[in-house]
This record gives C-alpha cells, sequence and structure tokens, in this order.
C-alpha cells in the first residue's frame, strides 16, 4: 500500500524488516537492536511527516527470553509499584505488566519503561490493576489476550480497509436519524461521506416494545455490511444497548470507544441479558453477541486521534457524564467538515468529573443533545444540592432510621458515594445489585476522573475504598444491613424497576422513620415515578407470581441536581465556550417539544442555524 511504502522509504533501509497496519496504527519490524533502543527520534521525523501513528516493534527472535524479562521486570520496577501479573504477546512483541501503581512501573519521564524495553526487547503494555477486584476488568482484558492472534488480524483488516482507495456515487456529507432524534432512548446517527459509512451510537429503548426497543435499521440508507466503524460515545445502554445485537446479525468491524467505556458496557450488557432472559421478554442478543462485540474493540484514549475510514478521522474528549464518556470529534477529508457529537454531556464539574471539553479548534456542525433544553429546566446549584443530600441523609439517621437511595449502577451511584464521603458521613453505607462491580472498574481508571478526584485517589483517599462503604452480596447479607440502623442502603434499579431495591422496599416501606430518597430521573410509568406522584399504596408481585399491595409509610424525598446531563444554561454555557463557533447546531435526544425549543433558542441567542430533526430525517452538511 502506498502510506507503507512511502513509511519505509523514510526510515533507515536495514533496519526495517516489513511494515504492518493494525487499525490505523502503522508496526514497524526490526531485527536491528541498536535502531530498536534508539529509534524515537527518527520515527518522530516521520510521523511529522505523514501524519500517522507509528511504533516499531522487535521480530519474535529479537527479544529476550520471557523468564529472563520477567526477572528483569522485577529488578527494574520498584516493589512499591506492587506488580501483580506479567504475562506476553509474542505475536505482537508485547509484554503486559498489571501493577497496582502503573506510574511507577512507567519510571520518572518514562526511564523505566523505557529500561525494560531497551534491556528485555519486549515492547511494554502496562494495565492498572484495580483497588476493588472487577471480573469484568479481569475477563475483558483476559479475552483480548486470548484472542490476540484474531486481532492481530483483524486489525490489518481494517488497516487495510482505512487506507484502501475507494471511490463511491457519493458526493455528500449527511446525518440521518437512526433512533434519538426527538426522542430520549436508542440514540444511533448514522453518518454518510463520500467515501464512508461511521454509526454513531447504537442504543435501546427502556420500556418500550417491539421494534422501537432498537434502532431503526430497517430504512434502505442502513445496511451493517456497508458499515466501517461503529463510535460509541459512553456506556450507558440507550447509547450502547444494541451494539451485541448487530455482531450477532453478523456485522464484523471495528468498535470505537474509551477502555473504560468498554468495560462498563461489557457489565451492563451482561446484565440486560440476564434481565430479558429473566423476564417474558425475548432478549434482543446473546453472549454470543458480547463476545464478538469485545473482540472487535479498538479502545482509543481521549485525545487520541485515529483514521477510522477512508476519509474519517475520530478523536474521543471528555463529556463530562459518566467514566469514559466521550463528545465524539470527526473530521471529514481533508478538512472538509468537522462533527462534534456532544450526547450525553455535562457542562459543570462535579464530584467526580471535570466539565465537557470545549477546545475543538474546528466545528462546523454540533449534533448536542437537547434531555433537558426546554426554558424551565434549569437544575438547582450544585452546592445547594449536595447540602440537601446530607441533611435529608442526617435527619434520617437522627431518628434512628434507614435511607433507601435507588440508583443507577454506573455514575450515580459513585457520585452519591463521593458526596457521602466528601460530607464526612460516619454511619455505614451499604451497597447493593451492580454498584460494587461498577465501583471495581471506576478504581481501574483514575486518569478518566476529574482533576481533584484523580489527586485524592493518588494520595490514598479514594472515596471508593472508604471504610463506610459496605458491600451486600447474599439475601443474609441484605438481612443483616436492616438490622443495622442508623444506615444507608444504596441499591439498584433507580427508577424501582425491579432489583434488589425492591426487596429493600418491601421490607422497610412501612416504618415512618426510614426514607426513601429519588436522586436520579424517574421516567414516565415507573414504579419510581408513581411514588413521587403520590402513590403510598403501590402493587407489588411476590416470589410466587401473586400481585398484592404494599403500603408506603416512609418519607419520601427527591433530589433534583445531581444529574449527568447538562441544563438548559450548561448547554447553552458549553456551544457559548467552544473554541470555535458552529456554523449548525442539531438538538437531539430529548422530548420532542424541549428539541425543537432548544434549537429555537439556540438560533435566538447565538445566530446559528439550528434544527430539531425527527428520526428517518436526512441533514446534507456539505
Amino acid at each position: 500500500m502506498e502510506i507503507l511504502e512511502k513509511v519505509k522509504s523514510l526510515l533507515p533501509e536495514k533496519s526495517v524488516t516489513r511494515i504492518e497496519l493494525e487499525g490505523s496504527e502503522i508496526i514497524v519490524y526490526t531485527k536491528d537492536r541498536e535502531f530498536f533502543k534508539s529509534h524515537e527520534s527518527t520515527v518522530r521525523q516521520v510521523v511529522g511527516q505523514i501524519k500517522k501513528r507509528i511504533e516499531v516493534r522487535p521480530e519474535k527472535n529479537l527479544v529476550m527470553d520471557e523468564d529472563f524479562t520477567k526477572e528483569k521486570i522485577k529488578e527494574l520496577v520498584p516493589e512499591e509499584a506492587k506488580v501483580k501479573e506479567i504475562y506476553f504477546e509474542p505475536e505482537r512483541s508485547v509484554v503486559v505488566i498489571a501493577a497496582e501503581k502503573p506510574g511507577l512501573v512507567i519510571g520518572k519521564m518514562g526511564d523505566t519503561f523505557r529500561a525494560i524495553r531497551s534491556e528485555t526487547f519486549w515492547i511494554p503494555r502496562i494495565e492498572r490493576v484495580p483497588a476493588i477486584k472487577s471480573e469484568v476488568v479481569e475477563n475483558v482484558r483476559k479475552f483480548l489476550h486470548s484472542e490476540v492472534k484474531f486481532r492481530k488480524e483483524f486489525l490489518n483488516q481494517v488497516g487495510e480497509l482505512i487506507f484502501s482507495e475507494r471511490t463511491s456515487k457519493r458526493d455528500w456529507i449527511r446525518v440521518i436519524g437512526l433512533g434519538g432524534w426527538r426522542e430520549v432512548g436508542r440514540s444511533a446517527t448514522l453518518l454518510e461521506t463520500a467515501k464512508s459509512k461511521v454509526l454513531i451510537d447504537c442504543g435501546v429503548k427502556a420500556g418500550a416494545t417491539n421494534s422501537e426497543v432498537y434502532p431503526i435499521f430497517g430504512t434502505k440508507e442502513f445496511d451493517y455490511n456497508e458499515l466501517d466503524a461503529i463510535a460509541i460515545s459512553h456506556s450507558h445502554l440507550d447509547h450502547v444497548g444494541a451494539v451485541p445485537m448487530l455482531y450477532e446479525y453478523g456485522f464484523d468491524g471495528p468498535l470505537y470507544m474509551t477502555t473504560p467505556a468498554l468495560d462498563l458496557a461489557t457489565l451492563l450488557w451482561f446484565d440486560y441479558v440476564d434481565v430479558m432472559q429473566k423476564s417474558t421478554t425475548s432478549p434482543l442478543f446473546s453472549v454470543r453477541g458480547i463476545k464478538e462485540a469485545i473482540k472487535h474493540a479498538i479502545p482509543l484514549e481521549w485525545g487520541e486521534v485515529s483514521d477510522v475510514a477512508p476519509d474519517v478521522r475520530l478523536a474521543f474528549q471528555n463529556s463530562g457524564h459518566i467514566l469514559g464518556s466521550s463528545s465524539i470529534h470527526l473530521h471529514v477529508g481533508e478538512g472538509m467538515h468537522n462533527i462534534v457529537y456532544a450526547l450525553d454531556q455535562k457542562f459543570g464539574r462535579t464530584t467526580l468529573l471535570d466539565p465537557a471539553y470545549t477546545d475543538f479548534q474546528r466545528v462546523e456542525t454540533l449534533i448536542i443533545e437537547a434531555t433537558y433544553g426546554g426554558h424551565k429546566d434549569i437544575q438547582p446549584h450544585r452546592a445547594e444540592t449536595e447540602k440537601q443530600l446530607i441533611t435529608i441523609v442526617e435527619e434520617t439517621m437522627a431518628r434512628g432510621g434507614i435511607i433507601v437511595i435507588p440508583s443507577f449502577a454506573v455514575e450515580r451511584a459513585q457520585e452519591v458515594m463521593a458526596i457521602l464521603v466528601e460530607q464526612g458521613l460516619e454511619y455505614p453505607v451499604y451497597l447493593d445489585g451492580m454498584i460494587w462491580d461498577a465501583n471495581g472498574i471506576f478504581t481501574a481508571y483514575p486518569e478518566y476522573l476529574g482533576r481533584n478526584m484523580q489527586k485524592k485517589i493518588f494520595q490514598g483517599d479514594s472515596p471508593f475504598i472508604n471504610p463506610i462503604f459496605k458491600r451486600i452480596a447474599s439475601p443474609q447479607e441484605r438481612a443483616k444491613a436492616w438490622d443495622d440502623k442508623p444506615c444507608v442502603i444504596v441499591s439498584t434499579s433507580g427508577m424501582l424497576m425491579g432489583g434488589p431495591v425492591m426487596e429493600h422496599l418491601k421490607q422497610l416501606a412501612d416504618d415512618p422513620k426510614n426514607t426513601l430518597l429519588f436522586v436520579g430521573f424517574q421516567g414516565e410509568g415507573t414504579m419510581g415515578r408513581r411514588i413521587q406522584k403520590g402513590w403510598r399504596e403501590i402493587p407489588f408481585r411476590s416470589d410466587g407470581g401473586k400481585t398484592s399491595s404494599l403500603e408506603v409509610k416512609m418519607q419520601v424525598e427527591t433530589i433534583e441536581g445531581l444529574s449527568g446531563h447538562s441544563d438548559r444554561n450548561q448547554l447553552l454555557g458549553f456551544i457559548g465556550n467552544l473554541a470555535s463557533r458552529p456554523d449548525r447546531v442539531i438538538a437531539v435526544h430529548g422530548e420532542s417539544q424541549k428539541t425543537q425549543e432548544f434549537a429555537r433558542a439556540v438560533n435566538r441567542i447565538f445566530r446559528i442555524e439550528a434544527a430539531a430533526p425527527k428520526n428517518l430525517e436526512s441533514l446534507r452538511l456539505k
């Protein structure tokens, strides 16, 4: 291929044995020990010319014996790094080092990393061992390691498609809504360019029936066989829930997302299958679809620019929503058009995360959420919200009660935990459902948290391992929590639509000393919304299948302001703070009225063309 020939011509001829592609990355193999040790400045110059990532790897016969390499790593890396595992991927000349403190494996200015590389001739890959054991993190890493041969071939194929010469009859750039346009749920937007097709998000809609559960795949514009890639903003199921469905159909292209987003998505995918199998609903996909999605995933870090199609480059940037969530910057053609896909996002500092990134140097089209885009959608000040939370908790503790907080397992539960620690709560807090599993993933990726939270964690003050938190892992432990008054119980599901929180409600609802505290949005038709509206006698299905009524005598409170979404002012602030003002704004991910209201506000305030299109509408961008 032309790109490989160009790289070969720019490097010392005798030092290069072969050049391959791994996705958008160019891999140069060498048998020359001196070149391998000292190639950095040479390669940097080549990268400056071709604007592509290059990695130099040794041929298999150049690397040192695996036992020798393990001993050398133990010798070079300080004990304080707490290396837990060392394993090898000979196919890629890579040694994986799993440690509790990866920074010590890298060393000051990368000295230890370079010493390992130059003395063993292996390429070190460093992984953080989570502070809380996470089976999901372990299993995803082991699974990808076991599929290294497949992945090497797959990434090579992806690279060949990215750098292939391709023609088509299209001469336009357009986006088509396959889901989440004038609605919340099943987000999916198809980007068509002159040479490529990229699907941005692919979610499901909670509570929907029939085909409205998943995106509109039946339209003539969509054919998964024509997709160059899927790009995922974050791991909530309304953005990622239908991805394994496509892989089960037969899609075999790349899936781009951040590493924490992949791990959290895996957790939620498996839970989704489990819930569907236990209900009367047929699952949209099986474990096979999940495994295929993971096999085809290409994780990218924030700020890492990657070619994903012949005329599309992609970069993820922090969106401030949940761990690993991203705004997606898509650069089409050679400077032809730039799209920023900014949903879901939070343009405001939270206890866990920094505000959404705005320093995009070029934005012609902005696709933005309008979940809270209505003119009345103004959230209370963050400090007031946190004060209200701790006040309600302390009042319940003072009267010897138990406070039950229904919560989403990802982000909201961790946000509540961080606030309780920051406010100095000393009472026990029990965590039930998937929350503990999600916590393990959070502890694996502190670099994706806000700067203040990172500082606390690296100084040994992580809220996730604070001794006030106790895991509930069995019915017996659940019963012990009920006897440990006063205490806090945070449990899934967040809208009282099943999950262990229903067991807590059944046990504790009849005591006025207890409190039910809602900290998240309660969808219309959910049990949570009914109780918020004033229902104090609710239907309850027993284990035997009989339905009885449950009287709610406990206090019921709701806190607004902990949302991971921007309110109307924050959305407008995000647009106003962009480094480059967009030519066009497309408002999606919101109720029909709110998306239209927000589009009108953008047009009025910024004098920018703005629209709130419906599903299946297409907008030509260029």
